[in-house]
């Protein structure tokens, strides 16, 4: 297996592999906005972006700010050794259905405390994400869930052959 080769950032972006481990959690100035079935979703400047080594960042939004109504508990938690027990939510606008579109840490660890009640959605699991006024990318993988912009470099863990990093 071959170790990632870090792509070399210009002044106004930003590395990855700059980023610690374990993770850090801060807030977002930005807008973060979810859509999903023609619809938005989420929508916040209230947000959170945590930042780990090798991942492009997740971004949290309060669940004030999710539409209640579309919105439901999926089966199967998960565990973050970072952040604690995570559980899953489920979309449903329209009729369309977008199964653990999105998760949540009801009781984080102490580190993250500030997350709590806020929910991160998949990219490649709704119809767009933006961080300000760009779009973004979803992370390779459905494991990670982090939301790629053009000031964040990579290369990024998730996809095909980056399991051992």
């Amino acid at each position: 297996m071959s170790s990632p080769i870090r792509i070399k950032s210009k002044l106004d972006q930003e590395s990855v592999w700059d980023y610690p481990r374990p993770p850090r959690l801060e807030s977002v100035l930005e807008t973060l906005k979810v859509m999903f079935a023609g619809t938005v979703v989420a929508q916040t400047r209230s947000g959170y972006g945590v930042l780990e080594t090798s991942h492009p960042p997740v971004y949290y939004i309060p669940r004030g700010d999710v539409v209640g109504e579309f919105i439901m508990k999926a089966p199967g938690p998960t565990y973050c050794e970072f952040k604690g027990r995570a559980e899953y939510w489920s979309l449903q606008v329209s009729g369309l259905l977008s199964k653990r579109a999105a998760w949540s840490y009801p009781a984080p660890t102490p580190a993250f405390r500030l997350i709590a009640n806020h929910l991160a959605f998949y990219a490649s699991r709704v119809a767009a994400c933006w961080v300000g006024d760009e779009r973004v990318n979803p992370q390779h993988g459905d494991f990670y869930g982090g939301w790629i912009t053009e000031r964040i470099l990579g290369p990024f863990k998730g996809g095909p052959g980056t399991r051992g990093w």
